[in-house]
């Protein structure tokens, strides 16, 4: 495992999920098993913040998962727990450790590592672990008046800072594919070598005059061309989590398929698909467990799901009934959010048979 620094932690990707907070501690994420804000020593030995926990926070808190707002830190004294919900019972100070070095690293432009656990905002939240969710970066810090006042009735001064996740493409790989992005980058930067002449060999000619024979007529080799790749590295724990919970059983039609050796087969499907232009997180509550055909007929929009989880088919397929209602787990809490925009985009476009 890679040492606590700013940025990414080596071995770690995004998505990773950790049972308690002594696995995000004992990983390197966060340098505290309770507390929301971790710091380190900077270079020149001053203490800068390196990460967050979104989990159960204060009431002024705001998490949209590319945007954050965070309320900063105050010492146990001077908070209480209403409904499960920490209440200031005073201002909090730029002064105090943690908030001192979140502010420092808004100075200095570093990067924070954000943990999301299963008591933040329910559309983002893992089911019952904690998740590290990538760099955000922090945008603005200010001093605001919390919603609720102090016990006497006067206003609650806070320590209120603005991140935004860095996009999908700028989010720092593992180190094994960093080397093959540079690697990569540099072989982008030479210079293009010359192209072969008009009346110069093909690679088919010299193959001809190797083997002595020419190749039966109509029959052709495919043209082999190279391609570079950009992918987003991220762990696969969020799909793994909710293919577990249903066992490998299809939420819309009820298949469960098993291989030889008695393992179910799924796929994870996004309700919101993941990047441009649908922008869905790759968070348990966006995501189902689907048969293979289940899974395209979400994706093309032959079936949206509805409010009460009705599953509403705009488009027939051959074989495989589905269920009325979409199937359902008690830990795994789908967000409407994501079958509302799900539904909405594919119910303004053609009839998906015609895609």
């Amino acid at each position: 495992m890679g040492k606590r620094k700013i940025g990414h932690i080596d071995g770690i990707t995004p998505g990773a999920e950790f049972h308690r907070r002594l696995q995000v501690l004992r990983s390197n994420l966060h340098r505290d098993r309770v507390r929301g804000i971790s710091w380190l020593d900077d270079e020149d030995g001053s203490e800068v913040a390196d990460a967050i926990v979104l989990h159960g926070g204060y009431e002024d808190d705001h998490d949209d998962w590319t945007t954050i707002r965070y309320t900063g830190a105050s010492p146990d004294t001077e908070k209480v727990k209403v409904d499960g919900v920490p209440r200031l019972l005073r201002s909090q100070s730029w002064e105090y450790q943690d908030n001192a070095a979140l502010k420092r690293s808004y100075d200095r432009g570093h990067y924070i590592r954000v943990i999301r656990g299963w008591k933040g905002d329910a559309r983002y939240s893992p089911i019952d672990c904690y998740r590290y969710d990538g760099l955000y970066e922090i945008t603005d810090v200010r001093t605001a008046i919390s919603k609720s006042p102090a016990p006497d009735g006067t206003p609650i001064e806070i320590c209120q800072f603005d991140l935004r996740r860095l996009p999908d493409e700028l989010q720092d790989p593992t180190s094994v594919e960093r080397q093959i992005s540079d690697l990569l980058e540099q072989r982008e930067e030479r210079p293009q070598e010359e192209q072969p002449e008009e009346d110069s060999e093909t690679v088919g000619d010299v193959a001809e005059e190797e083997s002595g024979e020419e190749a039966p007529e109509g029959e052709r080799f495919p043209e082999t061309r190279s391609a570079e790749v950009q992918r987003l590295v991220r762990d696969d724990a969020v799909i793994r989590n909710v293919k577990r919970l249903h066992d490998g059983e299809c939420q819309a039609c009820g298949l469960r398929l098993v291989g030889p050796g008695g393992k179910p087969y799924s796929e994870g499907a996004h309700i919101r698909p993941l990047g441009m232009p649908h922008k869905g997180p790759d968070v348990e509550p966006n995501v189902l467990c689907l048969c293979p055909n289940c899974h395209v007929r979400l994706d093309i929009g032959a079936i949206v799901i509805d409010d009460d989880w009705s599953i509403i088919v705009r488009a027939g397929a051959m074989g495989g009934n589905l269920r009325p209602k979409l199937k359902r787990h008690r830990k795994h809490k789908i967000h409407l959010d994501y079958i509302r925009y799900h539904r909405e985009w594919w119910l303004g476009r053609d009839d998906p048979s015609e895609e």
